[in-house]
């Protein structure tokens, strides 16, 4: 997906966690791995309430914000979105690599904050980060406690 608008970042972030919710799910049924499936299972969920949020935001914003172009996505690098094959991979390492997708999609609103110019985007961007950092250290929190049983 090419990204010009806010609108496009908004409907791609939202994409990006539908995508997640659905594969997820889809390789927590083939995991063999009896608690990476019950992870697996809580992460898609958690994705699809992601796609949720973010789906209001899209909702939500000025119409002028949402058609504003944003210039500088082009210089930040692209969300690395390779098929990791969550079929076969444990616990710990289906974690990390869920969190390393959140991480790229905060450092990328927290790039495009700091370069904005206009209030109201700058403002939009700052509650989209907010909203992935709080629930990316959900995340991280929660499936801490998963491991600690």
């Amino acid at each position: 997906m090419e990204i010009k608008t806010f609108s496009d970042l908004i409907g791609w972030t939202r994409q990006l966690h539908s995508y997640l919710a659905k594969y997820l799910a889809d390789c927590s049924s083939k995991n063999e791995e009896e608690r990476a499936r019950l992870l697996l299972d809580y992460l898609a969920e958690h994705e699809s309430k992601m796609e949720k949020m973010v789906a209001a935001f899209e909702r939500q914003a000025e119409a002028e914000v949402m058609n504003t172009y944003i210039y500088d996505y082009l210089s930040h690098q692209p969300i690395q979105s390779n098929e990791i094959p969550y079929v076969q991979l444990g616990f710990d390492s289906i974690c990390q690599e869920v969190f390393d997708y959140h991480q790229q999609v905060i450092e990328l609103y927290r790039d495009l904050e700091e370069k904005a110019v206009i209030p109201e985007a700058k403002d939009l961007l700052g509650s989209l980060l907010a909203m992935e950092q709080h629930e990316a250290m959900l995340l991280v929190r929660q499936t801490g406690r998963m491991n600690d049983l």
